[in-house]
Formats: C-alpha cells, sequence, structure tokens
C-alpha cells in the first residue's frame, strides 16, 4: 500500500528491471580456495552482491542513467537455489518518461546483437539473457504449465516495436536468420532472448531483464509480484499408526520455511531487503479518545493514561498545529508530510526544511461506521482544528461524522462510495474489491448498487479477465463470488438489481 501510494503521486512505473546475482563475477571467483564453489562462499557470495546492487542502485537513482527518477521501490529476494536477486520498479520524471514505442527503443533491445560489430555484448546475451529453451524443444523446462511457457516464449517476430494489447509492449524481435546454440543441441533466435539494456548488461555481467510498464492496468500484479515475500509450505507430520493415537492437527501442522545460506547470511549483516522513495508515511486516522498509546510492561497504567504526552496522536497534533499556526490550515492531512516532518520522541509537527515524505492515510472499511466517515472528511476539510470542527459546516456542528459527511455531500449520491471502490481498486487485488464490494452491499445503505456494479466490475474482474479474456463466464464468476460474499452475511443476491445469476452447472467448467 505504501508501493502505490508513489503511483497516486507520481503516476505508473516505467521500468520493471530484475538483476540476478552471478555466482561467476571475478570479485566471488578471486576469493575461492582450490575445489570450492560459490555455494561454497556465500559471505563472499552476499558481500558482492551487495556491493555491485549499490552500484546499480546509484547507476539507476543518482546517475540516471535510464532517465532521472522521480520515485522507486525495490525489493531483495532469493531463488529457491539460493542466488539473491533485485526487483526495481522505477517512476521517472515527466520529461524522462518513455512515452511511446520510438522512446522503447532506445533503451531496451531483444535481439541478437551482431557478433562481429559486439563480440562481448553478443557473448553475454548468449550467456544471460536466452530464456529455455522450453516448449517443444523441452518439456521438462520450469517453466512449463499446462504444455505452455507461463512466460509466453517463444515471442513472436516482430520487425518493429508495438504497444501490445495486453498491457504489455511487442519488442522488436526481426527474423534476420540469425540463432545460436544455447544449453545442448537446440539454436535459438530473437524470439527467445529476454528483454535487455545493453549498458547494463555490459556492465554488471549478469542476468539483468529490462521491462517497460507500458499500462496502468499491470500496475498492481507488478507490485504484489515483488511483495509476495517468501514461499511458504503446510507440512503434514503422521505418526507410523495413526489410528493408535489422539490425532492433534495443532502439532501436526506447522508452517516451513527453506532459508539457504545466502539468504541467511544476507540477513546476518543487516542489509535492507527492500526501500523506496520518497519514504511513505502512514498517518494515523482514530475516532477521539481511540488512538494508540505504547507503554512498557512494567509500567503503571494509571500513570501512562495521566501522562501529557499519552495523549497526543499524529491526528490530533495536527489540529493543533492548525491551531497554533494559519499557512498550516491550507493542507490536507494527508498533504501534511510534504510540509512538516513528524517528530516521534516528541509527539509533535515541526516545519520540514528538506527532502519530501508523502503521506497516506491508514485504510478504514466502511463497515467501520464513524472512523470510515472521519477519513472521508480528513481527506476532504482542511484547516481542522479539532473533531468538532471537522464536524462543523456553516457554522452548524453535527453530531456525527457521518452526518456531516452527508451534509458537505460527500455521502448524497454513494460519492462516498464510488470514492472507496475507486480507492481501493489502486492497491487491492480483485478478489478484496469483490469482498469489500459485497460489504458495501450489505452495510452501508448504497442508493444505486448497479450503478456502482457497471462503474467497478472491471475492476473486481481483472483476475478473470486475464485468465478468460472477455469470455461471459468472467461476470458470472464475479457474480458468483459476491453471491458467495452476501451468503455468509445472510443477504441474497437476487435482491440487489444486479445482472442475473445462472445456475453453477450452466456456465462453469472447472478444471
Amino acid at each position: 500500500m505504501d508501493a502505490m501510494t508513489l503511483v497516486t503521486r507520481f503516476g505508473k512505473p516505467d521500468l520493471f528491471i530484475t538483476m540476478t546475482c552471478n555466482p561467476y563475477w571475478n570479485e566471488i571467483m578471486e576469493e575461492l580456495l582450490p575445489g570450492q564453489t560459490a555455494q561454497d562462499r556465500p559471505d563472499v557470495v552476499t558481500r558482492v552482491y551487495r556491493a555491485r546492487l549499490l552500484n546499480l542502485h546509484d547507476d539507476l537513482i543518482k546517475k540516471g542513467v535510464l532517465g532521472k527518477v522521480a520515485a522507486y521501490a525495490h525489493v531483495t529476494e532469493f531463488q529457491k537455489r539460493g542466488l539473491p536477486h533485485e526487483h526495481f520498479l522505477l517512476i521517472m520524471e515527466p520529461n524522462t518518461k518513455l512515452r511511446s514505442p520510438d522512446d522503447y527503443d532506445k533503451f531496451i533491445s531483444a535481439e541478437l546483437p551482431d557478433p562481429v560489430k559486439y563480440p562481448v555484448l553478443h557473448k553475454l546475451v548468449c550467456k544471460h539473457m536466452m530464456h529455455g529453451p522450453c516448449g517443444t524443444l523441452n518439456r521438462n523446462c520450469p517453466c512449463m504449465v499446462d504444455g505452455e511457457c507461463r512466460f509466453r516464449y517463444p515471442r513472436q517476430f516482430c520487425d518493429t516495436i508495438q504497444q501490445g494489447k495486453d498491457s504489455y509492449p511487442i519488442y522488436r524481435r526481426r527474423d534476420n536468420g540469425q540463432s545460436v546454440k544455447v544449453r545442448g543441441e537446440n539454436f535459438l533466435d530473437n524470439r527467445w532472448v529476454v528483454p535487455y539494456n545493453p549498458m547494463l548488461l555490459m556492465k554488471y555481467n549478469c542476468h539483468i531483464n529490462v521491462e517497460v510498464c507500458c499500462s496502468i492496468q499491470s500496475i498492481k500484479y507488478l507490485y504484489k509480484y515483488i511483495y509476495k515475500g517468501h514461499d511458504c509450505v503446510s507440512v503434514s507430520v503422521d505418526p507410523s499408526d495413526t489410528h493408535a493415537q489422539k490425532i492433534d492437527e495443532i502439532k501436526q501442522y506447522r508452517n516451513a520455511r527453506c532459508i539457504t545460506a545466502i539468504e541467511a547470511m544476507y540477513r546476518l549483516y543487516g542489509f535492507p531487503l527492500y526501500s523506496m522513495s520518497p519514504p511513505v508515511l502512514q498517518m494515523q486516522v482514530h475516532l477521539p479518545g481511540m488512538h494508540m498509546v505504547s507503554f512498557k510492561s512494567r509500567d503503571d497504567l494509571n500513570d501512562v493514561v495521566k501522562r501529557e504526552r499519552s495523549k497526543r496522536s499524529m491526528l490530533t497534533e495536527y489540529f493543533v498545529t492548525n491551531m497554533d499556526n494559519p499557512r498550516a490550515r491550507k493542507y490536507l492531512y494527508r498533504e501534511f508530510p510534504e510540509y512538516f516532518i513528524w517528530n516521534k520522541s516528541h509527539k509533535r509537527w515541526e516545519p520540514r526544511k528538506k527532502r519530501i515524505q508523502i503521506g497516506r492515510l491508514v485504510y478504514a472499511h466502511p463497515a467501520e461506521g464513524e472512523r470510515y466517515y472521519l477519513r472521508v472528511l480528513l481527506n476532504h476539510v482542511r484547516g481542522a482544528t479539532s473533531f468538532e470542527d471537522l464536524r462543523t459546516w456553516h457554522g452548524a456542528t453535527y453530531p456525527t461524522f457521518r452526518q456531516a459527511c452527508e451534509v458537505m455531500g460527500f455521502v448524497e449520491t454513494d460519492e462516498t462510495l464510488d470514492a472507496c471502490l475507486s480507492e481501493s481498486a489502486v492497491f487491492q487485488m480483485p478478489c478484496a474489491l469483490r469482498r469489500l464490494f459485497a460489504t458495501i452491499m450489505v452495510f452501508c445503505e448504497c442508493a444505486n448498487v448497479r450503478s456502482l456494479w457497471d462503474k467497478h466490475f472491471e475492476s473486481m474482474a481483472e483476475d478473470y479477465r486475464r485468465s478468460h479474456g472477455k469470455s461471459s463466464l468472467v461476470e458470472q464468476k464475479v457474480l458468483r463470488d459476491i453471491s458467495n460474499h452476501l451468503a455468509s452475511m445472510g443477504r441474497d443476491i437476487r435482491n440487489y438489481g444486479l445482472p442475473e445469476l445462472e445456475e453453477l452447472g450452466e456456465v462453469f467448467d472447472f478444471d
């Protein structure tokens, strides 16, 4: 959610870069004793990779070799075989954004270079940037799923780079007759080349994939991909004689995780696994007297409650700052971190002198009632000096935040619910949106459910669109999911004026 806040502030990412450690880097090989491999020295691999990563960070962010960067997020992950790799998502400054296929061609290549003119680059592409072989050439390749390559290789030949129909560009891959022998007796041509930047590949001598993010439709999946976390597995430990012993499910099931030596060293060295810039500050949203207070286990709770410091929070001090500083009243609550710094030790807002920070109001679900409507007001009302001031409109103070929202016009025509779904669609996956839509139907007194359905159907159906295209099954699958959520809350989807839900056996063909 923090990373998606950068998208709402600066726009969609322009470049997606993945760098994988090369265990044969000279810095690693020089430190190995006779008979050793890179796997025998995880400390060396970790430190060399970290040094290379810092150089790549400087090239991309500080030197701007691909253009001036406005914001970025990066995450370190570890392959099952142990090697670390890095994901970068870069949002470029407006004057250096990639706006057309011609701009893509300046930075990214998906072809084999001329072996006579660029012999070193040709060797590196053959070594690091050739996918597979898979498909009919190798049915046992790890990328094969249901008989097809999940990365869609081999790609099609294309004389010029084009804007794809599925949110991804089609890179130039000319049928020029050039091919190379890779991993056995297979000859691979331009259709098997993974997109790369020649300068970065030459400098870092490793697999370094550079892709263009050409559509906003793929953004949530990119961020979900880089923040998916480590793999988990559930295992069952069964005794030899299951009938003779009492089954204890709590003891049988364990969360198991394999941590390789390289990942362990990475963590022992204290190297950060992720970062983003500008940093995002999560802004507290709480009802009066409902903020969180931290204290130590040995503290007396009576003393904790009486402390003046315990009565302060980001939100209450936002009110105090607005009261004392007239200049601060022109900013919304979420805009405050761009102009003020939150001092944690003293719990107060102080004027910002340098750098920038983006604010993000913590999420509130419509089912939370007053807290949700408080968040709505904070997103629209500037310069509030108290909770009562937030509920005041044209000299009249209303008893609840919801009534204030209604009088100000934020919930008069389901605008709040529409805004809630629109905001959630930025960072939540379709399955969560369908659950939220069902919750709104039940708890939020929506005047026109069908209008919300028509407006937000595409966001709720993104995952099914990816697997079924424009099939008629998509609408029925979305309706079925919402119906299941409504049924769990004791409601029937047929009472809300949505498209008719057909019988399960008529429209679904489960694998």
